[in-house]
């Protein structure tokens, strides 16, 4: 964290004032779209008596976010605070500790999941990555924070919100919680929850359908490949130039000649990238590879959505689906 400890703590003190006014009855705020967008959908009605802030709203994806001071006295205010809990939210114990407040819920949806959550391995050809507190844990002065993992231990794939099934455990981990801070609604929240983790439910249906019923049951992602939770959940099988956490932004030769060779051995019609990521490296795969219809599709991981694209109508559910509708076409089904 960019700040210290004293800073912060000084902050706290001053804004606690300045941020009195009308009290919301419950204050909630949730580090990343997905946990956003599932709360507003428990909340339902109620969501208009709430403060819900979205923390990571700037378009910066969770990889590179650095909380504020900000951030830290809205931790410090909320009843409610919901987190990933992987690699990249190594602040937020930090921040949970800095900011104490007895009245604080915090839902830490890594722990949550508990063994369903997986690591983040290599795929075959995928670039050399450093698992661990390498990548993730440098602080300013490029030291170790004391609380690092040790160097050999896997890092936990961080990606469960593109896991529809996920997703539904967790949104009833949410409404569990919200039942708790407020009794009087909770059989509310509970139906809202009922009725959303049915949607789910109902795409997760079609996901495995498309899946089932399609010629291929390989995808090839020539950038970072997020998509674990959802390619176990399907019986996929996946080739990436990078890690799900990877910063890399070049590829070598060797792994560009790998992905190339799996396009054409495995009769691939579509090479897939991140929405928010430049697609030269796939561009490279494309030229390399025999097959030149071959196209380049987009899929939403969902790490850099924002509030103002909510507020336009951009939803978790939407996302999923134009995501499936990519998939079909990954897998060459023509339905």
């Amino acid at each position: 964290m960019k700040r210290t400890i004293m800073a912060l703590c000084a902050f706290l003190a001053m804004t606690t004032a300045l941020l009195a006014g009308p009290t919301p009855r419950i204050r909630i705020v949730a580090t990343t779209f997905p946990l956003f967008d599932w709360t507003r959908n428990v909340l339902g009605k109620q969501l208009a008596t709430v403060e819900l802030i979205q923390l990571q709203d700037n378009g910066v994806d969770l990889h590179n976010f650095q909380p504020t001071v900000q951030d830290i006295a809205r931790i410090s205010q909320c009843d409610l605070f919901l987190f990933v809990g992987g690699e990249s939210d190594e602040w937020t114990e930090k921040a949970l500790r800095i900011s104490r407040n007895p009245r604080r819920i915090a839902l830490n949806l890594i722990k949550e999941l508990g063994n369903t959550v997986q690591e983040e391995e290599p795929l075959e050809g995928m670039e050399e990555h450093h698992y661990g507190k390498e990548e993730h844990n440098h602080g300013k002065d490029g030291h170790h924070d004391d609380d690092d993992h040790d160097d050999d231990e896997h890092e936990i794939d961080e990606h469960v919100w593109l896991s529809l099934r996920c997703a539904a455990s967790l949104c009833q981990a949410i409404a569990a919680r919200l039942s708790e801070l407020d009794r009087e609604h909770a059989a509310e929240y509970q139906s809202n929850c009922r009725a959303y983790v049915e949607k789910l439910q109902e795409l997760d249906k079609r996901y495995k359908v498309c899946v089932e019923s399609s010629p291929l049951k390989t995808l090839l992602f020539a950038d970072r490949f997020p998509f674990r939770y959802m390619a176990k959940d399907y019986g996929l099988t996946c080739y990436a130039a990078f890690s799900g956490c990877s910063a890399e932004t070049e590829a070598s030769f060797k792994t560009i000649a790998f992905l190339a060779g799996k396009v054409n051995e495995c009769k691939l019609p579509a090479i897939l990238v991140l929405e928010e990521r430049r697609h030269k490296i796939a561009e490279t795969v494309l030229r390399t590879a025999k097959n030149k219809n071959v196209r380049i599709l987009a899929m939403n991981s969902l790490q850099s959505t924002t509030s103002r694209d909510a507020a336009a109508g951009k939803d978790y559910l939407d996302a999923m689906e134009r995501n499936l509708t990519v998939l079909k076409h990954a897998l060459g089904n023509k339905d």
